[in-house]
């Protein structure tokens, strides 16, 4: 057992998140060395270590998908130059841009979503909650657009996504990841995807217009 000084506690030893320090005294039963050892080996303290530090260097990286169907532009930050040539970072720029284009992600962190779209979330939840056959109490309606809302940002948050080649991590796993295993602060910044033909109003013709087509040629 483990109690919440225990998690500020480390916190405080390794610059982690709180609930990444909650997780990993969960799974080491309280052993605050274990609990150490496993953040480390999530590369998730060696990670929030470096957070502080300025990731000013990198690359721009390009993704074309589907013979020009889908293109993705991704700028992806390191400490220096020098790490920024190196195949290891070129690489999991690479492999997240990849993931961009095939998983289709809008924002880049939960803070980018606008409170106006959150909100029409979070109405659509409670208005689908209130029309269950069997009504809840408010308490659990809330905690259920909690859940939902959490889903939401999985789905339209890069850094919340799993990653497409290996669901079992997220982005910001996969990032630190790199982060431990390069020594440098890796930060993504920015990303556009573009699908071609997007947002163009495409004509859709049926074939009963088809045949009046035909039949106003035969008239003239």
């Amino acid at each position: 057992m483990f109690t919440s000084q225990d998690v500020v506690a480390l916190r405080q030893k390794t610059g982690a998140g709180m609930m990444d320090c909650k997780k990993a005294l969960e799974a080491s039963d309280g052993n605050m060395d274990k609990a150490v050892d496993y953040l480390r080996e999530k590369g998730i303290a060696s990670a929030a270590k470096k957070a502080l530090r300025v990731a000013s260097q990198g690359i721009v990286e390009s993704y074309i998908h589907l013979g020009g169907k889908v293109g993705v532009l991704l700028e992806i930050n390191c400490e220096t130059d020098f790490v920024a040539k190196s195949d290891p970072f070129k690489t999991l720029a690479h492999n997240i841009a990849m993931h961009i284009a095939a998983a289709r992600p809008t924002y880049l962190v939960k803070e980018d979503v606008p409170s106006d779209v959150l909100e029409k979330e979070k109405e659509i939840y409670r208005a689908q909650a209130l029309n269950e056959p069997k009504p809840k109490p408010a308490a659990i309606i809330e905690k259920m657009i909690d859940g939902r809302i959490a889903k939401f940002y999985k789905e339209i948050c890069l850094l919340e996504q799993d990653y497409v080649k290996d669901p079992a991590k997220t982005i910001t796993a996969l990032v630190n990841e790199a982060v431990a295993a390069i020594g440098e602060k890796i930060t993504v910044r920015r990303f556009v995807r573009y699908e071609m033909g997007e947002g163009l109003e495409k004509k859709k013709d049926s074939f009963a217009d088809e045949i009046q087509d035909q039949l106003d040629k035969m008239k003239n």
